[in-house]
């Protein structure tokens, strides 16, 4: 466990990171499989919407540190390639 004072509130502030982090990871998960279901139904005009939602929660993402460019980038790539297919 942590001494000193600073080391105390390090841990904190970790996991309050940890804890924020992992709901924007879930947030972007659940509009990938957003845009996937609706690629998988045909529904194009979902599927664009959808994706236009997607792309956001990975900028931001990006923009608060959660995830590197070139992650986000290479998800919003392969899902704008599915739902280009359609």
């Amino acid at each position: 466990m942590a001494n000193t004072r600073s080391a105390k509130k390090r841990v904190l502030i970790a996991e309050r990171n940890r804890v924020r982090n992992q709901a924007v990871k879930s947030r972007i998960k659940t509009m990938i499989k957003k845009v996937l279901s609706a690629v998988e139904l045909k529904e194009t005009e979902n599927a664009k919407a959808a994706l236009s939602i997607a792309y956001k929660e990975l900028d931001k993402a990006v923009s608060k540190g959660i995830l590197k460019k070139n992650t986000a980038s290479r998800k919003k790539a392969r899902l704008a390639a599915k739902v280009n297919a359609l």
